[in-house]
């Protein structure tokens, strides 16, 4: 069953529809690099997934159809019958089964930092065990350094404090049923039923979901997309290289329009 997630809306109500879905232990604030920029041009909808943020905190473990489900039903809450879709890591994940699952509801996609399987399952198994035992407080520290490269979590060090914070609050059962999502979550032989426009952007740097491990699967699997690895960025590009990740969303999504 479906949750009401929380989210918050930038941008003309009569513009085309963008949503945004974050990384695991995020809120909608994991994008205010891009709200501004995007929210010029698009109806910019940041969401909270299911135990995250302001969102409901279900009993887990979820799947990924439970948290796809969720945004179908932010969009028809919305009256939202079409919209592009941008996601990082497990945002991007559910962006992967809504566009395979409900074709008809989105219609640029743009994936960050993501996979269609991040195996093996003995680790988010693990990794839920431990935040259900500690709390999230217990890998904040070890989660966000993987987000930034070195040199750049040491020029911003508030800014990694600010996301070490956002997963540190994040309900432990919130954060320990979207590590079940992604424990069952493998896409690897659907990608090929993905007929929206789609962007690929992963980071050369990003020891996470590491370029040709991730990305490539994905660019080779789904016709017709298109991918770009950006240096110097780990896994949240979103942040380190905002400006260059604001243009290429602007570019692929308004091209998207323009062939709708």
């Amino acid at each position: 069953m479906s949750v009401d997630l929380h989210h918050t809306e930038s941008g003309p109500a009569d513009a085309p529809p963008l949503l945004l879905g974050g990384s695991l232990g995020t809120t909608t604030r994991m994008w205010r690099p891009q709200v501004e920029a995007l929210s010029t041009l698009f109806r910019v909808i940041c969401f909270d997934h299911r135990g995250h943020g302001n969102s409901p905190v279900p009993e887990g473990p979820y799947t990924m159809a439970d948290l796809g489900g969720d945004v179908i039903a932010l969009m028809d809450r919305l009256g939202i019958e079409r919209a592009h879709y941008a996601g990082l890591s497990i945002g991007g994940m559910v962006g992967q089964w809504l566009a395979v699952h409900h074709p008809e509801r989105i219609d640029g996609l743009a994936l960050l930092a993501t996979s269609p399987y991040m195996g093996p399952a003995r680790n988010w198994r693990d990794r839920a065990a431990l935040v259900r035992a500690e709390g999230t407080g217990a890998l904040a520290a070890s989660v966000v350094e993987r987000w930034f490269t070195p040199g750049y979590a040491k020029e911003h060090p508030d800014e990694v404090r600010g996301l070490r914070d956002q997963i540190a609050a994040t309900a432990p059962e919130g954060y320990a049923g979207c590590c079940g999502a992604i424990e069952t979550y493998d896409l690897r032989e659907e990608l090929h039923r993905i007929t929206a426009p789609t962007l690929v952007v992963a980071g050369a740097d990003d020891p996470s979901t590491p370029p040709a491990e991730h990305a490539e699967p994905i660019a080779e699997r789904i016709r017709g997309a298109r991918l770009v690895v950006l240096e110097e960025a780990a896994h949240l590009l979103s942040w380190q290289q905002s400006a260059k990740v604001n243009t290429l969303l602007t570019r692929h999504l308004t091209a998207a329009d323009s062939h709708g």
